[in-house]
């Protein structure tokens, strides 16, 4: 490997951190994964210790340099991703959390959000400066409600003895000693301005949120800082901080208007990069930055499915009625239609762009002809109905159009899905060869902001794998969309109260 470079990704999810590195070519050498744990202490609280991750990232990240036969000084640097939302608090001398991180799941603020939605000069205030909407989802009523159940943590941000942030900042600030973030992270909070790139002095006050408390902010593609010797035993450049979901847009090389990735996990995430300008997003999606370099930022409209991969996973392990997701092609594809068959799959309510929390799941047109393969092409077909729906309405809030979408996360592996998810658009749908898109936007994003790649570089690396183009009738397409939005239409309000 002599001569080689590499670079890393330390990608810090909500269930676990995983680290990955590539060569100059973008091909995986190697990868560690740790899972993190989750603690639930009240219903609809959910909550992580920050020490854990921070522990995670270091063990991931010794163990691949292991794997690999690498020095820590071999790594040319690496970029950091992680779940978006959920904040840390901690002390600036000791570096030692002062409170349990409160995860981006966490609904404790939630009668705190349904206020703010009350007051709709705040409510479009938010809106106009973020890009979104007052949700427990986002940071800020999150550390509002820890400082007033701490007062004395409040205190001690007011003098900066204290730090917030979310978790790249913790990592950040564990790893290299750094408090900072950017803006792909900050736009996230409910405290940051969008256009203007800078923490609102207002909203901070609002949710009373100490500025001087706050990381600084730098650009997504640049050098943070180095790893501190004694962790590594070498200084790492950290170079490249992006949230998960930006991350993954970089690493499907959508650098340009336009350009639009879904990632289906256990839920799935459209973005679509919308350019210099932030786009007045449409009822229910949001506004964020994708990525910032040292010239600006560009900008992306996002849409978020709360059921996606999950509907299968609900077939095999709460229906039983397969033994592995992988089964679930073979099944589809062992039918020559849906024969009628729709799942609406609700069982959290509906997300973007319905947005209806009274929503439950539902399999309609069902006969006595009906067997396991339907309900498990009807859940795959879920998925790409759903992705429709976002697809639409946000071309119908942009003025050029979507030509194609590049999908990736645990779901993009099926054949039958993304074919069909090709012929219910009516648009190419691109999958990578390299699936894990969100550490690799990473790692592209580390190489450029160290000057190894150029974003011409990184759209040469990025290798597509399979593209599936329409073929379904048109006909047949119209047909089957109006079924499933029948099918929308008898979910909704299920479970409304009088």
């Amino acid at each position: 490997m002599k001569g080689k470079t590499f670079v890393g990704a330390l990608d810090a999810g909500t269930t676990g951190v995983r680290f990955a590195i590539i060569d100059e070519e973008a091909k995986p050498i190697a990868s560690s994964y740790r899972p993190l744990g989750l603690r639930f202490p009240q219903p609809g609280w959910v909550e992580q210790d920050p020490g854990e991750i921070r522990d995670a990232a270091l063990w991931t990240i010794r163990d691949a340099l292991r794997q690999a036969g690498l020095a820590p000084s071999q790594l040319s640097g690496f970029g950091l991703t992680n779940q978006r939302e959920t904040v840390v608090v901690w002390d600036r001398a000791s570096g030692k959390p002062r409170a349990p991180a409160i995860v981006w799941q966490d609904r404790r603020t939630a009668q705190r959000c349904l206020a703010l939605r009350a007051d709709p000069a705040l409510s479009q205030e938010i809106r106009e400066k973020t890009g979104l909407l007052p949700d427990p989802y986002f940071s800020a009523t999150k550390l509002e409600w820890l400082f007033r159940t701490e007062p004395t943590i409040l205190r001690q941000a007011q003098t900066g003895s204290v730090c917030l942030g979310t978790v790249d900042s913790w990592l950040l600030f564990s790893l290299t000693g750094v408090h900072a973030t950017d803006p792909t992270n900050a736009s996230r909070t409910l405290l940051f301005d969008l256009r203007e790139l800078r923490w609102d002095e207002e909203l901070c006050r609002e949710f009373s949120v100490p500025p001087q408390a706050l990381p600084k902010v730098f650009p997504s593609v640049s050098v943070f800082g180095r790893t501190r010797r004694d962790l590594l035993g070498s200084e790492i450049p950290v170079a490249g901080v992006l949230g998960d979901q930006q991350a993954a847009l970089l690493g499907q090389v959508c650098l340009e208007r336009g350009e639009a990735k879904i990632t289906w996990g256990t839920g799935a995430f459209l973005l679509v990069n919308t350019g210099l300008e932030p786009v007045t997003p449409p009822e229910g999606i949001l506004a964020t930055v994708a990525y910032a370099t040292g010239d600006g930022a560009r900008y992306a409209l996002e849409g978020a499915i709360f059921v996606a991969g999950a509907a299968v996973q609900w077939l095999r392990d709460g229906l039983g009625l397969l033994q592995s997701a992988q089964e679930s092609e073979e099944l589809a594809l062992s039918l020559a239609s849906n024969d009628g068959v729709y799942f609406v799959p609700a069982l959290t309510g509906l997300g973007a762009p319905y947005w209806d929390p009274y929503a439950r799941g539902v399999f309609l047109g069902l006969t006595r002809g009906t067997a396991r393969a339907h309900l498990v092409r009807a859940a795959l077909e879920a998925i790409a109905y759903q992705t429709y729906d976002l697809v639409e309405v946000f071309s119908a809030a942009l003025p050029w159009s979507i030509p194609e979408l590049r999908v990736d996360g645990g779901a993009a592996q099926n054949n039958f899905l993304c074919q069909f998810q090709a012929d219910i658009l009516a648009k190419p749908v691109l999958r990578p060869r390299y699936l894990e898109t969100t550490a690799l936007g990473a790692a592209f994003a580390c190489g450029w902001a160290l000057g190894l790649w150029s974003p011409a570089d990184i759209r040469r690396l990025w290798r597509e794998e399979r593209r599936f183009l329409p073929a379904m009738p048109e006909e047949v397409r119209r047909k089957l969309l109006r079924g499933w939005h029948r099918a929308v239409e008898r979910a909704k309000g299920w479970a409304e109260e009088e």
